[in-house]
């Protein structure tokens, strides 16, 4: 097995902690900047930042559906690190001062299958995820700019 990673950025016309309080809000201001893959989206404890647990279905492709339960921590300012409490996915969020504004970056990891199946997981997984992540962070813009 191999790690598999997707990575994407996007950089605010808004103050980095203006920013990070839309990510860190997970009751009110997730929900909305959620693209049509996720579903079944649920905050089961918390609500904002760490300490926050939250349910999702991610439908990565069209056969391809994840349930997902992850525990939200802060391990250093203004950076969230979900969890998945079902698989080894690792979900961080890091937001940085750029120029008058901010930068986000989304980082996914996760241990892949081995052999042809992990090939082809590594290969395309990635720019399915940062599609995906996209999709969310443009929904990010138009909520703090």
């Amino acid at each position: 097995m191999g790690k598999v990673q997707a990575t994407t950025e996007r950089v605010y016309q808004a103050s980095p902690q203006r920013v990070y309080e839309a990510l860190a809000d997970y009751n009110t201001v997730r929900p909305r900047l959620l693209p049509e893959q996720y579903s079944e989206y649920e905050v089961r404890a918390g609500g904002t930042g760490a300490g926050t647990q939250v349910h999702w279905r991610l439908q990565a492709t069209e056969k391809r559906v994840r349930d997902c339960l992850f525990d939200v921590t802060e391990p250093r300012p203004q950076t969230l690190v979900e969890t998945d409490a079902n698989s080894s996915m690792v979900i961080t969020w890091t937001v940085t001062p750029a120029g008058e504004g901010a930068r986000v970056a989304v980082d996914a990891s996760w241990q892949g299958a081995s052999g042809i199946g992990g090939f082809f997981e590594r290969t395309f997984a990635p720019k399915g995820l940062n599609r995906i992540h996209g999709a969310l962070l443009a929904k990010l813009a138009t909520e703090v700019e």
